[in-house]
């Protein structure tokens, strides 16, 4: 499908910022993939052509809190693991789904986690990461890894926010090697839905390639920043562009 010079624009500002708030607070998927559909762009080929994207830029930011040594890899490598496994099935029955009912289902997803994402005032506490056995760390880190995975493949956005509440939560991770371990396990979940993706011809390169270069970007710079007062930007823009992809979403169906 071809685009216009101000859909490109558009779209690229929207991976932009997708990029920038995932990189600080997770969820960005609840601006870029609207953002490809509101565009027109199928329900498959968002999904896919979102993977390469975010993908892509999610590698920046990993790389970024991995030198800062905030990844706890005894967890992060067995949670990766098992989300690539999960991301693959979750993929797999997104692409068994039809796309007029992919797109009810994703726009339900889109409203019931957005509204859960600004709704949830996780509180950033620094604790220490207590002892537990290896047996019991592996079990939870390998369920919450195939689970979330799962969810990613199939869908997407907030994965990252998830993942940090379930480590945070069973773990009792400070939020600092949550966020940070959440990266490489999302990023695994991502390339493994992208592979699946991509052997079914849905990636559009040309339009997810170039919208990588500003996902890069917009993750490079979030994940160097400590924003004290996103929240007040970053929640009215994602409501007004939950509503616009609802409207639309609605308005194709009607």
């Amino acid at each position: 499908m071809d685009l216009t010079i101000f859909e490109y624009l558009f779209l690229f500002f929207m991976i932009f910022f997708a990029g920038f708030v995932d990189s600080i607070a997770g969820g960005g998927g609840l601006i870029s993939l609207p953002a490809y559909l509101f565009l027109g762009i199928p329900s498959h080929n968002a999904l896919a052509t979102n993977k390469l994207s975010s993908s892509i830029g999610s590698i920046f930011s990993t790389l970024r809190y991995a030198k800062e040594r905030y990844v706890i890899f005894e967890i992060g490598i067995i949670s990766s693991i098992f989300s690539f496994l999960g991301s693959f099935f979750g993929a797999r029955l997104a692409l068994l789904i039809s796309d007029s009912y992919l797109k009810i289902i994703i726009s339900v997803l889109i409203v019931f986690v957005g509204v859960f994402m600004l709704m949830n005032n996780r509180k950033k506490v620094i604790s220490k990461i207590p002892e537990t056995s290896f047996k019991k760390k592996f079990f939870i880190s390998s369920f919450i890894g195939f689970i979330i995975g799962m969810y990613d493949g199939f869908f997407g956005p907030g994965t990252g926010t998830f993942l940090i509440i379930m480590y945070t939560s069973f773990l009792s991770f400070d939020s600092i090697s949550a966020s940070a371990t959440a990266k490489i396990v999302n990023l695994s979940s991502n390339i493994s839905a992208l592979i699946t993706f991509l052997i079914n011809d849905k990636v559009l390169f040309y339009i997810g390639l170039p919208a990588a270069f500003f996902g890069i970007l917009g993750n490079w710079i979030g994940s160097g920043l400590a924003i004290k007062k996103g929240d007040k930007i970053i929640k009215p823009i994602v409501l007004v562009i939950l509503f616009l992809v609802v409207f639309k979403s609605l308005r194709d169906l009607i």
